[in-house]
């Protein structure tokens, strides 16, 4: 009966001797800093400036990770985009017919056969930037990569049908889409 829960653990081989000091050391120390009346004690200056150094470096790693991995999904949007691109372009270098488009505040040309001037006047085809250049690309394309970036589709006509109202008094005189200017 006079037996120690400490002596019974140590008969079943549960607890040697080495872990057991281990554990009083440490509640022994724990004590030892709780001080009078078990109040913690303040801690130091030292120790507060070493948990903000702490915290700061976590917050300035969670943001350099963030742009990291911000950047790397710019890089894949942008590979997409290049392949879609390269993949499905249509060959316009034949042209005789010059087509005039605005990419931001300036007008720009192409040289394209008649036939893809009526793809892209009717909406059919699309111009794309890619790098310093445009390409042709069919309309299913450009849809997506408008939805990867809205910027790189420089022109993707749209029917004209929808856009006629009641009160337009020219409504009876359509424009043709052929018409050079």
């Amino acid at each position: 009966m006079g037996n120690s829960l400490f002596e019974q653990l140590k008969k079943t081989g549960l607890v040697d001797e080495k872990k057991a000091k281990k554990v009083k050391q440490g509640q022994y120390k724990s004590k030892k800093q709780k001080g009078k009346k078990g109040a913690p004690v303040p801690l130091s200056e030292a120790t507060l400036l070493a948990q903000q150094t702490l915290t700061e470096k976590a917050e300035r790693d969670r943001l350099l990770n963030q742009q990291r991995k911000d950047e790397a999904e710019r890089k894949a949007i942008t590979a997409q985009i290049r392949q879609l691109i390269q993949t499905n372009h249509v060959e316009n270098s034949d042209g005789e017919v010059v087509y005039h488009f605005t990419d931001a505040t300036v007008v720009k040309r192409l040289h394209v056969s008649p036939q893809v001037h009526r793809h892209l006047a009717s909406g059919r085809l699309a111009i794309a930037k890619l790098d310093d250049g445009y390409e042709l690309v069919p309309l299913a394309v450009a849809e997506k990569i408008r939805q990867r970036d809205e910027q790189c589709i420089i022109l993707c006509g749209q029917s004209n049908e929808a856009e006629t109202t009641e009160d337009d008094p020219y409504a009876d005189y359509k424009i043709p889409d052929d018409l050079m200017w």
